[in-house]
């Protein structure tokens, strides 16, 4: 069996804060569906009881809306839903490598290996909003109801539904993505992230996007950066960014900033 060596060169964070434009409702277990007659309930931290948005929805939505906007198979059944993942290191290799499948990783069982370049933490409510939403006295803890309808386009019988959702103006943050470098290719490959995140804002986060929930913006992003030969020292770019569209137009001078100074990797002996 052939040895392979992985060597992480550094991390490279970006830091951002996530408003929701428009209500937002991201599932929660459903263990108290009993109350009020509420069909659907909103996650929730079970110790402070505030909604919040798991970093496994955010980084799922980037991955599908890159899966899209590159075309790439949906061939894999996880769960309920299908996601793209390159059956062979000879499909994965072809063009360079599938930035979907390097970046956000691949299913342990496959025979080829990738380390997973991304990492995307949760996101809490802020304190800011929570002592707002607590002062406008919503329906219930940091949430509103919606109560919506379903039309049987046969018999025009209406079956009403209760949502609930965080409101509009809500801020969750800050919060972090992490990106490891592990080769040269890695640089460029930060830009997925980048334009992931973009069509994120573009599209929806959560449950029922087509009827309006889930329009969010990233704001206030600041990148920083370790590096293996001073781990425990943090590098800040010096530009914070309001948002995600001025972030990639600075893309060029960050990857530049990281190749010279942040993450250096050394030359091949």
């Amino acid at each position: 069996m052939s040895e392979k060596n992985i060597t992480l060169y550094g991390r490279v964070f970006i830091e951002t804060t996530i408003l929701a434009k428009t209500g937002l409702h991201i599932g929660g277990s459903g263990s108290d569906l009993e109350i009020g007659g509420l069909d659907k309930e909103i996650i929730r931290n079970p110790v402070t009881k505030r909604p919040y948005i798991p970093g496994s929805s955010l980084r799922g939505k980037m991955r599908s809306q890159m899966e899209k906007l590159l075309g790439l198979p949906q061939n894999r059944k996880i769960g309920q839903v299908f996601i793209h993942t390159c059956k062979t290191r000879q499909e994965f290799e072809q063009n360079g490598g599938c930035p979907v499948c390097t970046v956000f990783g691949v299913p342990a069982e496959l025979d080829y290996d990738n380390p997973t370049r991304l990492v995307v933490r949760d996101a809490e409510l802020t304190d800011e909003s929570a002592e707002k939403l607590q002062d406008a006295r919503t329906d219930l803890l940091y949430a509103e109801l919606k109560t919506e309808v379903a039309i049987d386009r046969v018999t025009s019988a209406a079956t009403p539904r209760t949502m609930e959702r965080v409101p509009a103006g809500a801020e969750f943050g800050p919060t972090e993505l992490v990106f490891s470098i592990y080769e040269e290719a890695d640089y460029d490959r930060l830009k997925t992230v980048i334009n992931a995140l973009q069509l994120v804002e573009d599209d929806y986060l959560g449950g029922s996007g087509s009827r309006g929930y889930g329009k969010v913006q990233f704001s206030k992003l600041k990148i920083y950066a370790r590096s293996r030969d001073n781990y425990s020292t943090q590098q800040h770019f010096t530009q914070e960014f309001a948002s995600v569209q001025e972030l990639a137009e600075a893309f060029a001078e960050i990857k530049q900033w990281l190749e010279q100074t942040a993450v250096p990797i050394p030359p091949a002996n």
